[in-house]
């Protein structure tokens, strides 16, 4: 199974799958290319260390949503890497239907919280504000709803009395590094259905 990683920072959890596939963990998935829509970030250097492509993918004018023009040559630039699985893992951008359409029922994000409960931007402060027991994270499918795709998986993560936002976004991250490379592996292995083709 080949899959792709999209990504606007750092690429933390780009690097933990990379370093699962390194280490075998990954069933018969790999990661042939690594895309962002941000010059001069982190993520790109992971895909070098990996010996593999990083391509920063021109975002267009639009800061958080990818659409028109700029769109359109995602969508070419990433059929030629033939991808079987596009992980959006913390791409800060909203896909719109033409491309998810074109990639329909491949297409995994990586969310930091228990969706339903805290979509949207800053889910873990969302959830530390709220006084909520537990945070978490979640990978779902992608639908033209932001967030709200079918659920694959989730970790949860109590919410400790002496918790900061910083020591619960560090453990939540933690949750993101194991549960993201899991779901790709078991989606290689057929231990996880991709859904129905239109």
């Amino acid at each position: 199974m080949r899959f792709i990683i999209l990504g606007s920072g750092s690429g933390t959890n780009a690097k933990a799958i990379l370093e699962a596939q390194k280490a075998g963990l990954l069933g018969d998935a790999q990661a042939t290319a690594l895309g962002t829509d941000r010059e001069g970030v982190q993520f790109l250097d992971h895909a070098a260390i990996m010996g593999i492509p990083g391509e920063y993918l021109h975002p267009g004018l639009f800061r958080t949503k990818l659409e028109g023009e700029a769109e359109q040559s995602w969508i070419d630039r990433i059929r030629l890497w033939e991808p079987d699985l596009i992980v959006l893992a913390g791409l800060l951008r909203v896909l719109k239907p033409p491309f998810i359409n074109a990639f329909s029922g491949r297409i995994i994000n990586l969310h930091p919280s228990l969706l339903p409960s805290f979509s949207g931007l800053h889910s873990i402060r969302q959830s530390f504000e709220h006084g909520a027991k537990y945070s978490g994270c979640t990978v779902h499918w992608v639908t033209p709803t932001v967030d709200a795709g079918p659920i694959i998986d989730q970790t949860a993560v109590r919410i400790e009395p002496n918790d900061t936002l910083d020591s619960l976004e560090l453990k939540v991250h933690a949750a993101e590094h194991k549960l993201l490379p899991d779901v790709i592996r078991r989606l290689s292995l057929g231990q996880i259905a991709f859904p129905e083709k239109n």
